[in-house]
């Protein structure tokens, strides 16, 4: 199964750099860790678009609205693991 991601705002596909910064200052790539700070172990639910030159909107998004394919089962049960967990 492919799961296409991309921001639900403008549509700006992540190539894959590492463009986010955890509130530890650790700056990473959150989809290779579905928005878990691999420093400090954060969830972070919301994820903002990146923002510059070949890049996004700048606008933020739930986490899981980047994830176009997910089935709707999976998706209720990770809101749920999410709600969980998240700080």
């Amino acid at each position: 199964m492919t799961i296409k991601i991309c921001c639900p705002k403008c549509n700006w596909i992540p190539n894959g750099g590492d463009y986010w910064v955890c509130h530890c200052d650790f700056v990473w790539n959150t989809f290779s860790t579905f928005g878990k700070c691999p420093n400090c172990s954060k969830i972070h639910k919301n994820t903002q678009c990146p923002s510059g030159s070949y890049l996004g909107c700048g606008e933020w998004s739930d986490h899981l609205d980047w994830y176009k394919d997910l089935d709707s089962k999976l998706k209720d049960f990770l809101e749920q693991v999410l709600k969980n967990k998240v700080e």
